[in-house]
């Protein structure tokens, strides 16, 4: 890895489905190695996320080859077994994904957990949501406009946030406001927040496009043009979401 002046690395877990990985992802992870001048972005699929019992669509086998497509030739962007299927089919839980990669990668490297606005609006049903700000600081990809109201309405029960002295400012022509969030015992934990990614597209949006695109009549492209190229010829070569 590349590291910085200071001989630290900074590395982000962005954490997800991928099912299928889309241009939306590949714009948050930019964003976020910009704002945060970060070496590596980790895109980790997940095995079995608790919150969604039915599982993804695509297999896990095709999902990972799928994210190794949408990233490959991008600067510092890796796949990661981090989160892959455990023994059993146990669920995925981030908290636990976090604590171990920060002990494989040492305390010279600062770990970061990246995730998009949909995510962080449901970590509240996360297991043990409260301590993930701790276990590595988030960056949320929020959506243009976004109150600070809805930002901390949707922290875990016992944190607060409060603007940091820092606040906001532009690195790299990509916005970035930083917060510090704190529980009940004093402990704080950098939070920043990337306000201007207006990035509508969702991967359920992508599988039923797909799904209409292969009916009779229907016109091609309907959802590849929300992936990268070598995404869409994937899906289509293995005909998923078919």
């Amino acid at each position: 890895m590349i590291e910085t002046a200071s001989g630290v690395r900074r590395v982000a877990f962005f954490g997800g489905s991928f099912d299928p990985p889309h241009l939306g992802h590949l714009a948050v992870a930019r964003a976020a190695r910009t704002a945060l001048a970060l070496n590596t972005v980790l895109f980790a699929p997940v095995g079995a996320q608790p919150l969604k019992p039915g599982g993804p669509t695509a297999s896990f086998d095709d999902r990972l080859e799928m994210t190794r497509l949408a990233i490959a030739g991008e600067a510092g962007f890796c796949v990661s077994l981090a989160d892959a299927p455990k023994a059993g089919g146990a669920p995925n839980f981030t908290l636990e994904t976090l604590e171990q990669l920060r002990g494989e990668l040492g305390p010279e490297c600062a770990l970061f957990c990246l995730m998009g606005a949909d995510s962080y609006f449901g970590l509240r049903r996360w297991h043990r949501a409260a301590e993930i700000p701790f276990a590595a600081p988030l960056i949320v990809a929020s959506r243009p406009g976004e109150k600070m109201d809805s930002l901390k309405a949707a922290l875990p029960e016992g944190l607060a946030m409060h603007p940091a002295p820092e606040g906001e400012r532009e690195v790299g022509s990509v916005a970035i406001r930083e917060f510090v969030v704190t529980n009940g015992t004093g402990r704080c934990a950098p939070f920043y927040v990337l306000p201007e990614l207006d990035v509508e597209i969702s991967a359920s949006q992508i599988r039923a496009r797909m799904e209409a695109e292969a009916r009779p009549g229907a016109e091609g492209a309907l959802g590849g043009a929300l992936l990268p190229p070598a995404v869409s010829a994937y899906l289509r070569g293995h005909r998923l979401y078919r």
